[in-house]
């Protein structure tokens, strides 16, 4: 992210096509540019040893997520012997509804979906198997709830923009230095409830 003199960086965004979307949709390509956000560029070796790959297979789905323009190869590092690559984009988006003439963009957006839902359900357990050795105010801090609202599409949008909009906020106000900062994964979901009645 690039910041300017008039507040906190605005973060790199793009709106998934077609093509990004069927290429994102692949277990170990979502690992990557995940972990190319998060941590910052890599090459393809460190990256395959923290996601007990090969770098054979890293390096090959490397290239294909730069061949649709969501990672690059970093300027800044690497050698003739030594690629590193960065994520090209902070964070991406799309609507669902922009795929609906293209089944297999369809198809790889409700991979990617639920490959979100999987990743949520993850870190919910492993923080589950292992929060009575955190501290107290971790234990008390984190979790998840949920509320049944009466919301038409319309309402949904704008609790979604609202709600994002505060992460955003905690994003931008974020106090790296202070004692006991972690990167925490927050999900936002909304989903209207099926084949039940108020």
């Amino acid at each position: 992210m690039t910041s300017g003199s008039d507040g906190p960086a605005e973060p790199r965004r793009v709106h998934l096509d077609s093509r990004q979307v069927r290429t994102l949709a692949h277990p170990l390509r979502m690992r990557l540019l995940g972990s190319l956000r998060i941590d910052g560029p890599a090459t393809a070796t460190a990256l395959a040893e923290k996601l007990g790959t090969n770098s054979g297979a890293t390096s090959y789905h490397l290239r294909q997520l730069a061949e649709v323009g969501l990672v690059t190869e970093d300027p800044g590092r690497g050698s003739s012997r030594q690629r590193w690559w960065q994520a090209a984009h902070d964070m991406s988006d799309f609507e669902p509804t922009d795929f609906d003439d293209d089944p297999d963009a369809r198809a790889a957006v409700q991979w990617i979906q639920g490959d979100q839902v999987r990743l949520m359900a993850d870190l919910a357990e492993r923080w589950m198997a292992v929060e009575h050795h955190q501290s107290r105010a971790w234990r008390d801090a984190a979790g998840m709830s949920d509320l049944v609202l009466p919301l038409d599409p319309d309402r949904l949008r704008a609790l979604s923009d609202d709600l994002w909009a505060v992460l955003m906020r905690y994003r931008d106000e974020a106090a790296t230095d202070a004692p006991d900062v972690k990167p925490v994964h927050v999900f936002l979901a909304g989903f209207p409830r099926l084949d039940e009645r108020w």
